[in-house]
């Protein structure tokens, strides 16, 4: 089978499977098992794939078809122009996570933090961008997981941070020592009783990751009264939040005597993500 006629075949066959953007898929993972880019597949069309290729390419086309996701499967994932390590040892980083840290970096460009603590790192996307960014910045991030945190460490090592970031384990901010300029958090926000709304991809995710409690807000409320006595004077709280949420949580920030409160909505129009400074 040529290259073309096997990106066929794999599209159509993930038509039938319901698998959003079927074409896309099948270019990532043929790119993937033939070590070359997306791009260059189209200027091999004509060429014929080996029996080990093809044995390979079945294997992953089968357990896309699954549902598993397809950073996974290709073992890496995209974020803020890094390539990062992704596996079912943490939750494969959002579009919208980008998005908090794009707008971090916004407002913090005339003022930025020296000191930045990441809760829930996972696979430390946020944590690392931030470092990447902020050179000079003292850099802790913390999760609950051991398998995240270990994946986390495996990142900054493949990024050159290792020596910027440190990374412990810790139920929120329970084992946290010190105070901060910065606390970001991409908690999970799931209710559990929404388990039957989520996509075969994202039930991939562990558990641990996805949901927050029954109201699926629950541990950012709790970061919530936890972080004023970890924030310098003046210090900024960031967090991402589900559909739904954020008016209810900006009324937890209100009660808890944070100031300049404020909500920013996602690229699709949700808000998303708020920021309060407290002291």
């Amino acid at each position: 089978m040529t290259v073309l006629d096997v990106l066929q075949s794999m599209t159509a066959y993930f038509k039938k499977r319901n698998i959003d953007n079927p074409r896309l898929n099948a270019e990532h993972l043929l790119a993937h098992v033939l070590g070359c880019t997306r791009m260059e597949l189209y200027l091999e069309f004509e060429k014929n794939l080996g029996e080990t290729e093809l044995a390979t390419l079945r294997e992953l086309v089968r357990r896309r078809g699954q549902g598993e996701p397809l950073q996974h499967l290709l073992g890496t994932v995209e974020f803020c122009g890094y390539t990062f390590l992704c596996d079912k040892r943490a939750m494969v980083p959002r579009p919208e996570t980008e998005e908090l840290v794009q707008l971090l970096l916004q407002s913090t460009v005339h003022d930025p933090p020296s000191s930045i603590l990441d809760v829930g790192t996972g696979s430390g996307v946020i944590a690392l961008s931030l470092a990447a960014k902020f050179p000079e910045a003292q850099i802790h991030a913390v999760d609950l997981s051991e398998e995240a945190l270990e994946l986390a460490r495996e990142n900054a090592e493949q990024l050159g941070l290792s020596a910027r970031v440190d990374f412990a384990k810790s139920d929120l901010l329970k084992n946290i020592r010190g105070k901060f300029d910065l606390i970001v958090a991409n908690l999970p926000y799931i209710s559990s009783q929404d388990r039957h709304l989520l996509s075969r991809e994202v039930l991939h995710d562990s558990e641990v990751a996805l949901f927050g409690g029954v109201h699926g807000d629950e541990l950012i409320r709790e970061l919530i009264e936890q972080a004023p006595a970890h924030l310098r004077p003046g210090g900024l709280l960031a967090l991402e939040a589900g559909m739904g949420q954020s008016e209810a949580l900006s009324g937890v920030l209100t009660q808890k005597k944070y100031k300049d409160i404020c909500s920013k909505n996602d690229y699709s129009g949700t808000s998303r993500f708020m920021f309060a400074r407290y002291g």
